[in-house]
Parts: structure tokens; C-alpha cells; sequence
């Protein structure tokens, strides 16, 4: 066989297996590169191919990752899939799915312990911490957080999962985590798939509803916040509290 065969040969062989992660330096494989310089040195892509641990034809675990964070535009749009949709995507299926849907939600369990001492006391704190969780979903999500009389977030609880624009909760579902955990009060949140944190009529009248039970119950409602996207010109989150609905 001569030469120009067999280059052609291997130029076919990497194209057909690309760069697998076993072949890369040792100072940028992903694992190695976290033991040395830490998780912060990894990118997106490379902190995902840790749980996705192996490639496949055509593609490492690094470039499946990046397709992935590419195809679905951040990691918070990409762990608020359903593990069945995750498992669909070329180079997972469901274990590797289950691995990087528990990675996400452990992320997110670690930013909740990290707000324990942090007072849920304005609209955009709320929106930072609850932001992340639920601007990317394609569905409505109502969340009631309970606080403690310092206004500490002391638990969440998802009250509701609608369709792509509208969620419903009654009052005792959303009052019933705040009496059973006995706690100070509360604050109501939930996301606008549309992006559009403007409050509809149901909002408003959810809304209202919830502030004459709560008074009936002699709980502290706090706020309703609406989650919405970052765009020009726009606050990213909607708060009944500071447009003087709530007091």
C-alpha cells in the first residue's frame, strides 16, 4: 500500500472518530486539567464531558457537550430539559442524560443552601436566585419559597406545572407548604415562557386571590414575582410588591 493511501486512509479514520479525549495533551484532558488547576480552569463544554465520559463516532465528549450548549444557547436552557428529551440527543441517551440531569440539579440545590443566610427581601434577589431556574423553562412553573421571620429562605415548593403559557394554582395549594412548615411568610414565584415578565389578567387576578386568603389566614404575603428573559429595555422580572399591589 503506498503512501498516499494510507494518509488518505488516517485522514478518513479522523474524520470518522475525531478527537478522542484519550488522545488530547494530558495537560488538556478535562479530568486531569480539574485535578491540577481546579473546575473553574474547565469551560461548559469540558465540565460536561466529565459526566458524559465518553464520546462517539465523529465526536468527543468535549464536542458533544459544545454542540449541545450550542444547539439549546446556555447550560440553564440545557439542564431544564426533561431527562426524556435530554436522552434523545445524539451522544447521550438515558444514563448519560440521568448523569448531567442530576449534575444540574445539584447545582441548583447548592445556589438554594447558598441563599439560606441571604434575606429574600427585594424583587431583584428574588429574581437572581430563582431567575436561573426558571427563565429557560418551556413551561409555566409556580414556586412558593416560605421564609423565616428574618425573611431567610427557609423551603421551596413547585405548587404547579402548566403549559406553555399558563400555569394554575389555587390558594390553598400555594398556602398549604407556608402553614404546614409553619412558617413567617412567603413569596410567590413563577416564569413567562414568552419572556415577557408583564403580568396577565389571571396573573392580577391569582394574585388578588392569594392576598385575601392569605389575609383570611393571617399569613404574610410578601410578593409575587414574574419571571421573565433579559431584554433591551426591559427589567427581566415583574414584582407585584413594587407596583404597589402588594403591601
Amino acid at each position: 500500500m503506498n503512501t498516499s493511501k494510507l494518509c488518505r486512509i488516517a485522514d478518513l479514520e479522523e474524520g470518522l472518530y475525531g478527537t478522542r479525549i484519550q488522545d488530547m495533551p494530558n495537560g488538556e484532558r478535562p479530568r486531569e486539567k480539574l485535578a491540577h488547576l481546579g473546575p473553574s480552569a474547565l469551560d461548559n463544554a469540558e465540565l460536561m464531558a466529565l459526566f458524559i465520559s465518553t464520546g462517539i463516532r465523529g465526536r468527543s465528549a468535549i464536542e458533544i457537550g459544545r454542540t449541545l450548549i450550542s444547539k439549546y444557547g446556555s447550560i440553564g436552557a440545557l439542564g431544564s430539559l426533561p431527562v426524556s428529551e435530554l436522552a434523545k440527543e445524539r451522544g447521550l441517551g438515558l444514563a448519560k442524560a440521568s448523569k448531567l440531569a442530576a449534575a444540574f440539579e445539584l447545582g441548583t440545590r447548592v445556589a438554594r443552601e447558598q441563599v439560606h443566610d441571604r434575606p429574600l427581601d427585594s424583587a431583584e434577589i428574588i429574581h437572581d436566585i430563582f431567575g436561573p431556574q426558571l427563565r429557560h423553562l418551556s413551561q409555566e412553573q409556580v414556586i412558593v419559597a416560605t421564609l423565616d421571620s428574618r425573611l431567610r429562605h427557609s423551603g421551596t415548593t413547585v405548587v404547579s406545572i402548566g403549559t406553555v403559557d399558563q400555569s394554575s394554582a389555587h390558594p390553598r395549594e400555594i398556602l398549604r407548604p407556608v402553614i404546614t412548615r409553619g412558617a413567617y411568610g412567603f413569596v410567590l414565584v413563577h416564569n413567562h415562557p414568552s419572556g415577557d415578565p408583564s403580568p396577565s389578567r389571571a396573573d392580577e387576578e391569582a394574585t388578588h386571590r392569594i392576598i385575601e386568603a392569605s389575609k383570611l389566614m393571617q399569613l404574610r404575603f410578601f410578593d409575587h414575582v414574574i419571571i421573565g428573559k433579559p431584554s433591551p429595555g426591559r427589567t427581566p422580572y415583574y414584582s407585584f410588591r413594587e407596583a404597589g399591589l402588594i403591601r
